[in-house]
């Protein structure tokens, strides 16, 4: 296709959009996406079909045994409308950017089976999967080569659009007509899948970005990578790669505090006094329990939580074990003492790079940059929105701000609001589709869906 996606997701987001029509359409029963390869070969390839049963309760899915258009597909030069070749309507789709509606396979004048067979095609439609070009060209060194019709003319030159695919559906006899409402219907969900396609080709080349970092954000390209598994419109992978981001830029804003300061990190060392307090203090029989609660002291060094969330994440993994063990291993109060004065000065440590004793120290930047740059990266996380991360990418553009990866951070999250933006405009589409339609939506909400009022959906 013009954009890059791992096979099995576009295979999977292909058949998400045909289970949506053949439940939604009652007098569909069959369905087929093609993927439309990159100018100028334009190889249209059938990535999936699907069948519905009478009842409408199953799909059977499979490509059929004899087609041009299985693997590895038809290039443009091979469907195009030429002389002595029969006029097919993929042909239609891709060059006109059009749909094709076969009303009445025994007058449609791009029924390739009945030229060629002599046998009638099902009723069906055909519908183009559009792309603007812009959003494909943000990463493309040189311009694209467009392909030209039999007649000499560059395909899409006026257009501000590409082709990525084509939907085919097909209908009862008599049951489809030009312009009818379930053709819009399919028109709206072609637009839903070219938004999700275009979305997952930037989840791509995001996580491409992410593994030319240092080390230090590989568990990002992991979870990145992991999330690209799952369906397309999870957007929580978005907000876990704000959240990486602002944690990594929080462990940069204290080890500036602390070299300026001359002091050691706080948070190393009240889990090295507890290491200490296990080591000593329990027996050789508290082995399972002891290592288990030094593994999670280590795994809290290696997060970067913001105060609030790393509070509760000391309290329900550190605390609770602590006391499972004392509960095990009973000690003397002045052990006991000890260790809550531990865990004591590990929360402090959260509030390290925003403490205003700490904070009034540090004067290498302005006073109010410094209270917005702190205020924004110590914000609870769960109520970080579009607006404060709009705030974040100005603040990183100023060059006094001094955080090592200050240029990096913000080309990132820069990357990461335009991919949030898509992601909206994907899930707001597909939670009305859901909504008012799969689940029995009434005319009204229907009739919104296909005059376009959700044009922004």
């Amino acid at each position: 296709m013009s954009i890059e996606i791992e096979k099995d997701v576009l295979e999977n987001a292909c058949k998400e959009v045909i289970e949506t029509i053949l439940f939604c359409l009652p007098n569909s029963f069959k369905g087929t996406i093609y993927s439309v390869g990159k100018p100028p070969y334009l190889i249209a390839e059938r990535i999936t079909s699907g069948v519905i049963d009478r009842t409408k309760n199953e799909i059977s899915w499979g490509l059929p045994e004899r087609s041009e258009y299985n693997p590895p597909g038809k290039a443009w030069v091979n469907y195009k409308d030429s002389p002595n070749r029969p006029l097919e309507a993929m042909a239609w789709c891709v060059e006109t950017q059009r749909s094709w509606t076969s009303a009445d396979p025994r007058t449609d004048a791009r029924s390739v089976r009945l030229q060629v067979e002599g046998v009638l095609e099902d009723f069906h439609h055909m519908e183009p999967v559009l792309v603007r070009k812009a959003d494909l060209s943000l990463d493309l060194a040189a311009p694209m080569e467009y392909p030209k019709n039999d007649d000499g003319r560059i395909l899409w030159q006026e257009s501000d659009y590409v082709v990525v695919g084509v939907v085919k559906i097909h209908f009862v006899p008599y049951t489809i007509r030009i312009g009818s409402p379930e053709t819009r219907v399919i028109k709206r969900l072609s637009l839903t899948l070219g938004t999700q396609l275009l979305s997952h080709h930037l989840r791509l080349n995001s996580m491409r970005a992410i593994q030319q970092l240092a080390m230090d954000r590989l568990n990002a390209c992991n979870i990145l990578a992991d999330s690209l598994r799952n369906a397309i419109t999870k957007s929580a992978l978005i907000f876990s790669l704000v959240k990486m981001e602002m944690g990594h830029l929080r462990e940069q804003w204290e080890q500036l505090l602390l070299e300026a300061r001359h002091e050691k990190n706080k948070k190393a060392q009240a889990v090295k006094m507890l290491d200490d307090l296990l080591n000593r203090e329990f027996p050789q029989d508290s082995d399972p329990l002891r290592m288990d609660l030094m593994d999670v002291q280590k795994r809290f060094m290696e997060l970067s939580l913001p105060p609030e969330r790393g509070e509760a994440w000391i309290a329900m993994q550190i605390e609770e074990r602590w006391k499972d063990i004392l509960r095990r291993f009973p000690k003397e109060q002045e052990t006991v003492n000890l260790i809550r004065e531990g865990i004591r000065e590990l929360k402090e440590a959260l509030h390290y790079g925003e403490d205003p004793d700490v904070l009034r120290t540090y004067l290498k930047i302005p006073e109010d940059l410094k209270q917005a740059w702190v205020r924004i990266i110590y914000q609870n996380a769960d109520r970080f929105n579009g607006s404060s991360l709009g705030e974040l990418i100005k603040i990183l553009a100023n060059p006094e701000l001094g955080i090592p990866s200050r240029e990096r951070s913000r080309k990132m999250l820069i990357q990461l609001r335009v991919l949030a933006e898509n992601m909206s405009q994907l899930e707001s589409n597909t939670n009305f589709l859901l909504r008012k339609v799969l689940n029995g939506g009434d005319n009204g909400a229907l009739t919104e869906l296909l005059s376009g009022k959700n044009a922004s959906a």
